[in-house]
């Protein structure tokens, strides 16, 4: 694919998963990476790298724009359960980033493919539990901390494996355990999100596999610069397709896409 071409593609691309992503309250990592392995044809440890620098951007602009409906002091109110999360979640991405970086081609490869399948089927019969109001299951103490801390830790990382933002692992969480709003686990999910990215970001560093990002300069900053834009077309357009039939479809296509990609690599 000529450069220009793929620099087009590039920002197409991250524009529509953007608007996806916008409409149903997620980053789109999960589906930027099988086209990132598939569609442009990078090895599976430079698709993840460019995930997470793309994720990283665009979560850290989201921010910002979800406080106009969700005020700061509300997330802030919350810092316990942040801490509570990040405390395994900080420890998770850099064990993740650290095995990603040492795992054979194939082992990779196959282990994002069983991930981004687990995520699909998460989406597809997971999203309902998540529409009503739920009380926490665990009550407040000792054994949510625990609970809270190790559902952090694997969170962590398969955020760091994958390059995702891991909001479709946090909100659930945030939902279920902590018994959480919806709309509030939305931006907890965020203050979450960024420090565990910035963890693995920093262990990817380490490791020199960041050398990707020299080589696709332009082809990543075309992609972050359509993420963002398509965040927030997609934010704006809530409300015009109702978001289960949309996480349906878009679960049933991260699912062939992820089999059809990772397995024929």
């Amino acid at each position: 694919m000529k450069r220009n071409i793929k620099n087009t593609w590039s920002f197409v691309s991250g524009t529509i998963i953007g608007i996806l992503g916008g409409l149903i309250g997620l980053g789109g990592a999960e589906f930027r990476l099988p086209l990132l392995a598939g569609f442009f044809g990078f090895a599976s440890l430079d698709a993840v790298i460019i995930n997470k620098i793309t994720s990283l951007v665009v979560v850290s602009s989201s921010l910002p724009f979800r406080s106009q409906s969700i005020p700061w002091g509300d997330v802030a109110s919350h810092w316990g359960i942040i801490v509570n999360i990040l405390s395994g979640s900080l420890a998770g991405a850099w064990l993740g980033a650290h095995y990603a970086t040492r795992m054979k081609t194939v082992v990779l490869d196959r282990f994002i493919m069983v991930l981004l399948i687990a995520l699909a089927f998460g989406m597809i019969f997971g999203h309902s539990v998540m529409d009503g109001g739920h009380a926490a299951i665990v009550q407040a103490g000792t054994a949510r901390m625990v609970s809270g801390a190790i559902a952090g830790v694997l969170i962590g990382m398969v955020a760091a494996i994958l390059g995702v933002a891991g909001g479709e692992l946090i909100i659930p969480t945030l939902v279920i355990l902590f018994g959480v709003d919806i709309k509030l686990a939305g931006s907890l999910s965020l203050c979450i999100s960024l420090p565990t990215m910035i963890v693995a970001f920093y262990r990817y560093t380490q490791s020199g596999a960041i050398e990707i990002f020299k080589r696709e300069k332009k082809f990543l900053l075309w992609m972050i610069a359509g993420s963002i834009i398509g965040s927030g077309i997609g934010g704006r357009l809530i409300g015009i397709i109702p978001s289960n039939i949309l996480v349906l479809v878009l679960g049933g296509i991260l699912l062939v896409s992820a089999i059809k990609t990772f397995k024929k690599k």
